[in-house]
């Protein structure tokens, strides 16, 4: 992977200026953003090994039809399967890196990101046996088939069956309705052998509900499907070219009774059903998928930043002073305002998405995962709320943040070959798969409901809710009286508690409003969902200004334990003053930023007054120019390749004209033209328009 010095490398005076001008240690940031120096090694390690190999090339992708980048998906499938054996590569980190490194949707990695992690949690000893290896060795391909035709997020509207038969011991698995097909699942249409179905398991008359089955697809001799398996490709996506999305249609299909996963959940040989010893078990896999969602995304927004900052500086429109000259277009306010609070949101989403990714993979029996395992789901509540909102949150932001990415390149940024319309098409499906993001908000909403109204003191909630418990100590209002003062950090986390305190306490009034003119619980919740989402929205902002105020990778109480070793080197370690100092801006940026964007929420019971919100506009534009300084060597920081970004606006030389232009002559479309620069539509078509007389 190439490594870059500002002192040996050629690039552009605009970027050469800007980063001999900084006096950050790039390289500590770096290790900040990875979580440690150990991380950074080897994740620089395995991209160096994926992009020196010619089978991972991508230079011309943007010129691909959808049939190219399937076929090149799959191939790359192949060899990414291969080297990762050669590596032996096996934990979750690596198996991220690597797929950082590769940056192209595959249809094998739902085998590796959902049907896998799901047997793992969901299965019995005896079914990891029977189903871990040779899914593990890719002697088969799993796929995880949820979402139908016509449902999604609401797992008990799912249609599919299994009815369970005592007399063979086996369970039909079928499709009674048109709705019921399977839908979206990746990997589903052409690749996998197998999948997970949650479906609703029938047994002695009795319908549980939804539970997981393994269910196999296709003929592991030739490929074909099997008898009662009606399974294909669903046509053409907004993006995802190289994922073969599939339909799934089961026609009475018979499986032997241990292909359900029978960890919590079983039926006895003679139908009887145990069940679990909670309905939200199988949230495990779904919320350990969310938490490494947050992290994908904010990396994907990183990487529109990268691009969108170095083109900001090298481009130049346009005159501030007239007569002066052209001018950068970071310069100017308004491009600092559209990308530099959403460089702050990155940093802030990177730090959390940290958090919960090694709290996931911690491989001691402490870690959230293998606590669940273990049967205590003590955590799974806080857990599957707060990785809702996180994962919903991040989404929203990271999506649309690279939407503003590409307009603040202007017309190039239309251009496939700045790299943002890719990033763009397959990174926005994230807003809807995993949870629907307003579905996720209202699971997490669920969960403040709850805490809220049950009157219960500080003592006795989480730390990251504490702030809902009736004896918390608030203040009546902000008492900041300069903008130095906004600065606190104390005040700022204050600041959000409060109104996220108050957009909670909004809700709820309204439910209870609801309920006292007669309406039933669910017709009370459906008539304020619009409050509660905004309530949910404003307690994930907390977590994750928490989180990032304090510059640990610690998740509350729910992770001080798993992650302690973890905290303490980061805190050992500490920042040099120079990047201590704009660590600190960038959290009041992305306080600011928000605050002003939702003062209303702010000022809502007058905590904040129009006097906070104007100094806190204040200390956003000064903030503007001083982390403008440092735009730069901040989205240097990310360690993002040229080869992973692939665009010619993002290049780290910053030579963009050239490299557009080069670029263009490698289209298919400029290829097929004839010696005399005439391409063949003029024959074709055009000629018989301009020359009708002929």
């Amino acid at each position: 992977m190439a490594r870059y010095n500002v002192r040996d490398c050629w690039m552009v005076e605009e970027l050469r200026k800007e980063r001999e001008a900084s006096q950050l240690d790039i390289e500590e940031i770096t290790n900040f953003i990875s979580g440690n120096e150990v991380l950074t090694a080897r994740r620089r390690e395995i991209y160096e090994r994926v992009l020196s190999d010619p089978e991972f090339a991508r230079d011309d992708r943007y010129f691909h039809s959808r049939e190219e980048a399937f076929d090149e998906a799959a191939r790359k499938a192949v060899h990414k399967i291969k080297l990762l054996k050669e590596m032996d590569i096996a934990s979750q980190v690596d198996k991220y890196y690597f797929r950082g490194a590769v940056d192209e949707e595959l249809p094998t990695q739902l085998n590796e990101t959902m049907f896998i992690p799901t047997i793992e949690s969901q299965g019995t000893e005896e079914q990891k046996k029977k189903w871990l290896e040779p899914a593990r060795e890719y002697r088969i391909m799993g796929a995880y088939a949820q979402t139908e035709l016509g449902h999604g997020t609401y797992l008990r509207g799912l249609e599919t069956t299994a009815t369970y038969r005592p007399e063979t011991e086996e369970f039909v698995i079928h499709s009674p309705t048109q709705t019921s097909i399977k839908w979206w699942p990746g990997g589903l249409g052409h690749s996998s052998t197998h999948a997970v179905v949650p479906a609703r398991l029938v047994t002695l008359g009795k319908d549980h509900g939804m539970h997981l089955f393994i269910v196999q697809l296709r003929s592991l001799e030739d490929h074909t499907p099997l008898p009662g398996i009606n399974v294909g490709d669903i046509g053409p996506k907004f993006g995802y070219f190289g994922m073969d999305n599939g339909y799934l249609q089961l026609d009475n299909v018979r499986i032997p009774r241990d292909h359900m996963l029978m960890k919590y959940a079983q039926v006895a040989p003679d139908g009887t059903y145990s069940k679990p010893p909670t309905d939200k078990i199988t949230y495990g896999t779904m919320v350990q998928v969310r938490t490494g969602l947050v992290l994908f995304t904010a990396h994907a927004l990183a990487r529109a930043l990268v691009i969108g900052v170095r083109y900001s500086v090298v481009r130049r429109q346009g005159e501030i002073e007239p007569g002066a000259g052209e001018v950068q277009v970071m310069d100017y306010q308004t491009q600092q305002f559209k990308l530099l609070p959403l460089l702050a949101s990155a940093y802030a989403l990177s730090s959390t998405g940290v958090a919960m990714m090694m709290m996931f993979i911690q491989g001691s029996n402490l870690s959230v995962r293998g606590q669940i395992e273990e049967g205590n789901l003590d955590l799974l509540p806080e857990l599957h709320a707060t990785s809702a909102g996180l994962k919903a949150i991040s989404a929203e932001i990271s999506n649309n943040g690279i939407e503003v990415c590409r307009m603040a390149c202007g017309g190039h940024g239309y251009s496939q070959a700045s790299g943002l319309p890719h990033l763009y098409v397959n990174y926005v499906p994230a807003n809807t798969y995993e949870g629907e993001n307003t579905v996720l908000f209202l699971q997490t909403a669920r969960y403040l409901n709850k805490l809220y109204s049950s009157g219960q003191p500080m003592s006795a909630l989480p730390t990251n809710v504490c702030y809902l418990a009736t004896d918390y100590p608030g203040h009546a209002s902000c008492g900041v009286r300069s903008v130095n003062r906004l600065s606190d950090p104390h005040l700022q986390l204050e600041a959000f508690r409060q109104r996220a305190r108050r957009m909670v306490g909004v809700a709820s009034s309204a439910y209870q409003r609801a309920l006292g003119r007669g309406l039933t619980q669910p017709q009370a919740w459906n008539s304020t969902t619009v409050d509660w989402t905004v309530a949910a929205k404003v307690f994930t902002f907390s977590v994750i200004y928490f989180i990032t105020k304090n510059q640990k990778f610690v998740w509350l109480t729910v992770t001080t334990v798993v992650l302690k070793s973890f905290n303490d080197a980061i805190e050992a370690k500490g920042l040099s003053p120079a990047n201590d100092v704009i660590m600190r801006k960038l959290c009041s940026l992305y306080a600011m930023y928000w605050m002003v964007q939702s003062s209303g929420e702010f000022m809502t019971d007058g905590y904040m007054t129009p006097y906070h919100i104007s100094l806190a506009r204040s200390l956003l534009y000064s903030l503007l120019a001083e982390v403008r300084k440092e735009a730069v060597p901040l989205v240097d920081a990310f360690d993002v390749p040229d080869e992973i970004l692939n665009s010619a606006l993002g290049r780290y030389d910053g030579d963009v004209y050239t490299h557009l232009y080069q670029w263009a002559q490698r289209a298919p479309r400029n290829k097929k033209k004839v010696r005399t620069g005439v391409h063949d539509v003029y024959h074709k078509y055009f000629k018989k328009l301009l020359k009708p007389k002929l």
